[in-house]
């Protein structure tokens, strides 16, 4: 897919990689603060998708307040990124991000809510690796084999951390590997999209996109939330909303190939967070998961860091 809308005059648009001391790194903690985020909003949609907080909400009733609220945070800031909305957007681009997007996250929040979070969590980590193939194909993006291998380690990581047996195929477990292909795909549009407009430009129309699609499809499962239950709400879409921008600026960073392994860090946000918040010890897999999964992200590091020595 490609696009006849061009940067605009004012528009800054970093240099290549190769002429940026620092920016991989930079990237690197651009997607590890996003990957924090991104456990805390699927905690949230998990009790959002139970009894913990009242009767359980729809998918897509959860997914529609992550786009409303999302939304709404971003235009508390709209006075301060005024000059940013310069260019004209994409539209098809951003209706095929917003749609890829959303049913990934619609798919995620149900996968969450009947089986453990860890273990949609791992089956997520798909994402990454689908985003880096469809980057090697459609972007055209080198990926060579210590770029392949890095991720195979993190793969297996997940893959430990999913415990395989029985329970691995049950139903739900497929909507996380939906998820997965989903937002994978939508790695490309996002990539397209970050060397074409301003940061802010994307994300704010994405959400918008997405109230209004989210705001016809929730008319079917609407119920009344608690007020615990739009407490949470509001707070998913804040976080989904930080999540978005510190993803964005680190695409815009790095290759897409390179940084998306990064993302793999998002298990041990999910495992701090079951520890902190609902008391759950991680156990010698969910341990022995992690640590592969770091590996893989810390191998990829370090060879790219000694490509530009």
């Amino acid at each position: 897919m490609t696009s006849n809308t061009s940067p605009s005059a004012n528009q800054v648009i970093p240099p290549p990689l190769h002429e940026v001391n620092g920016s991989n790194l930079l990237a690197v903690v651009l997607m590890i603060t996003a990957t924090m985020f991104i456990a805390a909003t699927t905690v949230l949609a998990k009790a959002l998708g139970t009894t913990s907080l009242g009767a359980p909400l729809h998918p897509i009733q959860i997914t529609h307040g992550r786009f409303v609220f999302a939304f709404l945070a971003l235009c508390m800031t709209l006075p301060a990124f005024w000059r940013h909305l310069n260019t004209k957007p994409n539209i098809r681009l951003h209706i095929g991000r917003t749609s890829l997007g959303g049913s990934g996250v619609c798919l995620m929040f149900a996968a969450v809510a009947h089986i453990p979070l860890s273990d949609a969590t791992a089956i997520s980590f798909l994402n990454p690796v689908f985003g880096m193939a469809l980057a090697a194909l459609l972007l055209g993006e080198k990926v060579g084999p210590w770029r392949w291998s890095a991720a195979a380690i993190a793969l297996t990581g997940a893959f430990i951390l999913l415990r395989p047996g029985p329970d691995s195929f049950q139903p739900a477990a497929l909507l996380a590997l939906g998820a997965a292909f989903f937002l994978g795909v939508e790695l490309i549009f996002i990539k397209r999209l970050s060397g074409r407009e301003p940061m802010f430009q994307i994300l704010l129309t994405n959400n918008f996109i997405g109230c209004i699609v989210a705001s016809v499809a929730v008319i079917a499962f609407w119920q009344p939330p608690t007020v615990q239950q739009w407490i949470a709400l509001a707070a998913l879409g804040a976080l989904m909303a930080c999540a978005q921008t510190c993803f964005v600026n680190a695409m815009k960073r790095a290759e897409a190939s390179f940084i998306v392994v990064f993302s793999y860090s998002t298990l041990v946000f999910a495992t701090i967070y079951d520890l902190v918040i609902f008391d759950v010890m991680p156990d010698a897999i969910s341990i022995l998961g992690a640590i592969t999964i770091l590996t893989g992200a810390l191998l990829l590091a370090w060879r790219e860091g000694r490509a530009k020595l």
